[in-house]
C-alpha cells in the first residue's frame, strides 16, 4: 500500500503504520510522523505551555514511539490515541519534574538560610553604626569609656577591669551600668 492510499484508507493507516514501525520500517515512521505530529506537539505544548520544552518532550515521544511500537495493540485503540496518551504522560512528567526541581531547589535555599543582601548598602550601614558608636563613645566619661573598652572592645570580665583599673568591682559594674545606659541614649535604642 503506498502512502497516498493510506492516508485514503481512513483513520486506521495510522494504526498500519505504526505496526510496520515496531517491524522497523523506517518509511513507516517518517509516515507516521507525518500524519499524526502535529497531534503529538500540539498535545506536549497544551500541557507544558512553552514551545521549547513541548518540541524536546515531543522528540523524547517519537523517539519511545520508535522503540516501543511493538506495545501498540490495534485492539485497544487508535495509533493516534496510543502516540498522543505517550505524549501527554511525558509532558506531565516533564511538568512534574520540573516543579519537583523548583521545590528542591527552594528547600536547598531556604535551608541553607543565606539572605541575598547588597555589600554596598551593607557596608554603608556598618560605617554608620560604627561611626555612630565611637561618636557616643567619646560622649561618655573617659571613666566610664575605659571601663567599657575594656570589657567590650577587649574582651575582659568585670572583675579583670577591676583589677587593671585597681578599682572596686563594684565600682567598675556601676561605671559600665551607667556607660551603657548613655550610649543606649545616645544610640537612641528602642527599650
Amino acid at each position: 500500500m503506498d502512502a497516498t492510499s493510506q492516508r485514503t484508507a481512513g483513520p486506521r493507516a495510522a494504526d498500519a503504520l505504526l505496526l510496520a514501525c515496531a517491524d522497523g520500517d523506517q518509511d513507516a515512521f517518517a509516515r507516521l510522523y507525518d500524519e499524526i505530529g502535529r497531534s503529538v506537539y500540539g498535545t506536549c505544548l497544551g500541557v507544558l505551555r512553552d514551545p521549547d520544552h513541548a518540541a524536546e518532550v515531543t522528540q523524547e515521544v517519537w523517539l519511545e514511539v520508535w522503540r516501543t511500537a511493538a506495545r501498540f495493540d490495534p485492539t485497544l485503540g487508535s495509533a493516534r490515541t496510543w502516540t498522543v496518551t505517550l505524549a501527554h504522560r511525558r509532558a506531565v512528567d516533564r511538568v512534574r519534574a520540573t516543579q519537583a526541581q523548583r521545590d528542591r531547589d527552594q528547600r536547598v535555599l531556604d535551608a541553607s538560610g543565606e539572605v541575598e543582601v547588597d555589600v554596598v548598602v551593607e557596608e554603608v550601614e556598618q560605617g554608620l553604626e560604627v561611626e555612630g558608636v565611637r561618636r557616643c563613645l567619646d560622649a561618655l566619661t573617659p571613666r566610664q569609656r575605659g571601663a567599657i573598652v575594656l570589657a567590650y572592645y577587649g574582651g575582659r570580665s568585670y572583675r579583670e577591669v577591676a583589677d587593671e583599673l585597681e578599682v572596686p568591682l563594684p565600682t567598675v559594674k556601676t561605671r559600665i551600668r551607667d556607660g551603657l545606659l548613655r550610649l543606649r541614649d545616645c544610640l537612641e535604642v528602642d527599650r
